[in-house]
């Protein structure tokens, strides 16, 4: 049943509640009959039955190996490491993205302290207002 016709047997089972006492008694003999034959043909309450799907898998042996290797047990472990490993995967990815970079950026400034340590620069490069930027910028970093 729908919330509408829920709402109108409530609203007639309340319009015959009030008016009940005021009823002729063929009425209320006729409503009667009417309840018990409702009752009469009202389905046996029966249990619920709920059903719960079981992995199956193909083995020769009907079970043997692969039963108790993909079990339940192992399914909801395999699960777990279905989404762990590549969670472990992203995290050593960016481990290693994060140490090259980084490799990278102490050879860049050793590449520059060597050059400007070894006087490799022409002297016009130290009084550049660029490359004095260019070295504090560096040196942030």
């Amino acid at each position: 049943m729908n919330t509408d016709d829920l709402n109108f047997a409530y609203k007639v089972r309340h319009a015959l509640n009030e008016r009940l006492d005021t009823l002729p008694a063929s009425i209320t003999d006729r409503l009667a009959a009417a309840r018990q034959a409702a009752l009469a043909r009202k389905k046996a309450d029966a249990p619920l039955r709920v059903t719960q799907a079981q992995l199956v898998t193909a083995t020769a042996g009907g079970g043997g190996l692969g039963g108790r290797f993909f079990g339940a047990e192992q399914f909801s472990w395999m699960t777990r490491l279905s989404v762990i490993i590549p969670l472990l995967a992203l995290v050593i990815g960016m481990g290693g993205i994060y140490h090259h970079e980084q490799q990278r950026r102490i050879a860049e400034i050793a590449e520059l302290d060597a050059a400007v340590l070894s006087d490799e620069l022409p002297l016009s490069a130290y009084l550049d207002h660029g490359f004095n930027a260019y070295l504090a910028n560096r040196s942030e970093q």
